[in-house]
């Protein structure tokens, strides 16, 4: 027991399980899945947890080089958003120069994976050679970064035809029943899951965000770990961003995940991350952006107006990171061990009480 309150997964899969018992006991159908005929007439999945799944494809991706930059850098990259902005302009603006084919779609997707490869390594030169907080070195691009979007898009809003191979990033690829975004994540998760158990990745960013000087010492560069995961969290908005496009078959540099900084931050403390960098967890940052989106749909499912949504999520998330605090931990950790300890007295003196009694009885014999 002890060792599962000291594990990072226990905020996000509390979290879960707190959400899926309230469902179950609000309405059992929330967990209904079945299939559906699209437009296209392809048959596809639909339901609560599809949805679940597949509208928290961004956040997902967005959180997974988030924890990266947490851990290593020991604070957190507020310009996602707009890095996806500009990311995602500048695929459309490929796409929209040459005949559809998937050719140009996985060009378009390099090309603008190396615009945000530029801007991840922009972040990170701040952070890791002028030693400017992450916060503060990402809010430039935070500021500009849509602005850019715009110039790249002439001021206009770019639409792909239907029919696209591009809008199939961000809905069903023809004959499969789940959505493309799904099969997006498990990608990222499957290219970081390997680089984490083949390369000395993992073990870097944590001796990095743990204690610099000791890193360096050892004969780990700060500075290149550093750099490598904004360029890595860059590479993450390029991913997030194709979808977003994807789904509207266009793209608005002001809405264009608006908002994804915060949620993807959210994500990573559900996650059980510290935000002060160290030991890190992407699963339960992935987990976390589940749980996020969770919530709002189970408040969707009860009919919470739209502008009310952003506050009960607050008070939820607050709960939710208050509870997993390392004084809550700490805490309930003694409280283990005083249980423990009143169990084990108990016991004792209730031992002590049988022997005293064998022993009168035999005095008395």
């Amino acid at each position: 027991m002890k060792k599962f309150l000291r594990s990072q997964l226990i905020i996000p899969i509390t979290a879960l399980l707190v959400l899926v018992v309230f469902n179950m006991f609000r309405d059992l159908n929330f967990f209904t899945i079945g299939l559906v005929q699209n437009a296209a007439g392809n048959w596809v999945f639909f339901g609560n947890l599809i949805n679940i799944i597949n509208n928290a494809s961004e956040l997902a991706i967005l959180a997974m080089g988030m924890t990266l930059v947490t851990a290593a850098a020991k604070g957190q990259d507020i310009s996602v958003g707009a890095a996806a902005a500009i990311s995602g302009s500048v695929f459309v603006s490929i796409v929209l120069s040459f005949p559809p084919s998937w050719g140009i779609v996985l060009l378009a997707f390099f090309i603008s994976m190396l615009v945000a490869l530029c801007f991840g390594a922009f972040n990170g030169t701040l952070v890791a050679v002028f030693g400017i907080q992450p916060m503060i070195a990402s809010l430039i691009l935070f500021t500009t970064g849509r602005a850019i979007a715009y110039w790249i898009n002439g001021g206009a809003t770019p639409t792909i035809p239907f029919g696209h191979p591009a809008g199939f990033l961000g809905s069903f690829i023809p004959g499969s029943p789940l959505h493309t975004p799904i099969y997006l994540v498990i990608l990222c998760g499957l290219i970081l899951g390997l680089v984490m158990k083949f390369t000395n990745l993992r073990l870097y960013v944590q001796s990095v965000g743990v204690n610099e000087k000791a890193a360096r010492l050892a004969g780990i560069s700060p500075v290149r770990i550093k750099l490598m995961v904004f360029m890595i969290l860059g590479i993450c908005c390029t991913f997030a961003s194709v979808i977003a496009v994807g789904r509207l078959n266009l793209i608005n540099h002001e809405t264009i995940l608006v908002g994804s900084e915060m949620d993807a931050i959210l994500a990573v403390a559900i996650g059980g991350n510290l935000l002060g960098g160290g030991r890190f967890s992407i699963v339960g940052s992935v987990i976390g952006a589940y749980v996020i989106q969770a919530l709002t749909e189970t408040l969707f499912a009860m009919k919470v107006p739209s502008t009310d949504i952003q506050a009960y999520k607050a008070v939820v998330i607050i709960i939710i990171v208050v509870a997993g605090s390392s004084a809550i931990k700490k805490y309930a950790g003694q409280l283990i061990g005083k249980l423990k300890q009143d169990r084990g007295t108990v016991l004792n003196g209730r031992a002590n009480e049988a022997v005293s009694h064998d022993i009168r009885k035999g005095e008395e014999s």
